[in-house]
């Protein structure tokens, strides 16, 4: 455990407050809450220790920490016995597949279309529920089978004076290459030349899944890729707000990273919705919008509000004329990047975002918003109602994609 990690430790005073916010202590007895995993638990953690295997039914959504009156670190210090947990028993191969995005990426890219086939065959799916553990019902979107990196190769923006880099993430890339173009639309609109360096993945599913050790290589590859931009005075942009929130702080924290070009990178991140949001503070964001007049519940992900910047999507939608933009008041939609597609916490998940599933159904909408990939698949996997990114119903608003 980092220095900064314990000493936020012995911050916490049994107050139980992050225990009544718990998603998933609140659906299972399987996990005992994050104070008895988190700062009770590490207070015995000494030497040879064996953890208590129940920590891995945490699924990081990190409520606990935001939660917090006395800034104990609680998620990130519940991730971490989970690292040793896994360190002392093993990672399963389910684990191991689902916590390499690009690799997934690369093999099932030139073949989509078998893949996707195959990802919607129910006989496959039980099959792998059975085999290595990924339930048959989980949230599993199909691959695009162009990625977005091919199409920034091909694309030739329009003249500008300033510039911003964009940090794509795995699923833009592979599996929603469509955000990735109309966050390049948006900003295009806004007199920015967008630079789209080669990227690979942030590391954040192997941390999630307890490989601290391929997580660290991963980030610091990235680090690495992107610090020349961070030194050059470049603002860098993610629509992924878990992946940005890694390179902001988790990698720091969690996988107790101090070095200096992941230290650069992680002061030029911004999620798109704060970077956009500041323009406008800035009066520097252009306010064409035409008119939507459709109303679109939106939720606030978990790692978005991991980020302490507010809701600036929601500040941005209510710009667009006639958009009628209901705030859904709900915690967590369970999925928690992989979290929610493993078969033995799936209903786990599922219950937990039930609350969620239900206002978006009653709400009448034909579609959502969410900053969040996964959660945006497992709230249209649980309301049947398709769930986009805010960038897409600006770029919408803008008259820059078609309806």
């Amino acid at each position: 455990m980092t220095e900064h990690m314990r000493v936020s430790l012995d911050h916490c005073v049994k107050c139980t407050i992050c225990e009544s916010y718990c998603p998933v202590a609140g659906v299972t007895p399987l996990f005992p809450g994050p104070k008895y995993e988190g700062p009770q638990a590490e207070r015995f953690r000494t030497g040879e220790y064996s953890v208590d295997a129940s920590v891995d039914y945490c699924s990081g959504c990190g409520i606990c920490t935001q939660v917090c009156p006395h800034g104990v670190k609680i998620a990130e210090i519940n991730s971490q016995a989970r690292a040793a947990l896994k360190e002392e028993r093993g990672i399963p191969l389910r684990d191991q597949v689902l916590a390499r995005p690009t690799v997934a990426g690369r093999l099932a890219t030139p073949v989509a279309p078998l893949v996707n086939l195959a990802l919607r065959s129910r006989p496959l799916r039980a099959i792998a529920e059975s085999t290595i553990g990924i339930h048959r019902d989980a949230p599993v979107p199909p691959y695009a089978g162009r990625t977005f990196q091919r199409w920034a190769r091909r694309h030739e923006g329009p003249e500008a004076t300033r510039s911003v880099v964009y940090f794509h993430a795995c699923s833009t890339n592979y599996l929603d290459p469509g955000t990735g173009r109309h966050l390049v639309a948006v900003l295009e609109h806004n007199g920015f030349r967008v630079l789209i360096p080669e990227q690979d993945c942030c590391g954040l599913p192997l941390q999630s899944n307890g490989n601290f050790p391929a997580a660290r290589h991963y980030v610091l590859r990235l680090a690495r890729a992107l610090a020349g931009y961070a030194r050059a005075g470049y603002d860098i942009v993610a629509t992924s707000t878990s992946c940005s929130l890694m390179l902001k702080r988790e990698a720091i924290e969690i996988l107790g990273l101090d070095d200096p070009d992941l230290t650069i990178v992680s002061e030029h991140v911004y999620d798109i919705s704060e970077y956009l949001h500041d323009l406008y503070q800035r009066a520097e964001l252009r306010t064409d919008f035409r008119s939507l007049p459709i109303t679109v519940p939106y939720h606030a992900p978990c790692q978005q509000r991991g980020h302490g910047i507010g809701k600036p999507a929601l500040d941005l939608l209510r710009l667009i004329p006639e958009l009628e933009v209901q705030e859904l008041d709900f915690d967590c939609c369970g999925v928690a990047g992989t979290y929610g597609l493993k078969k033995e916490k799936y209903d786990i998940a599922m219950t937990i975002g039930a609350p969620l599933f239900d206002a978006v159904r009653t709400s009448g909408a034909d579609v959502t918003a969410c900053d969040s990939e996964t959660c945006r698949w497992q709230i249209t996997h649980g309301s049947g109602v398709a769930s986009v990114h805010p960038v897409t119903l600006l770029a919408r608003a803008y008259g820059l994609v078609e309806d």
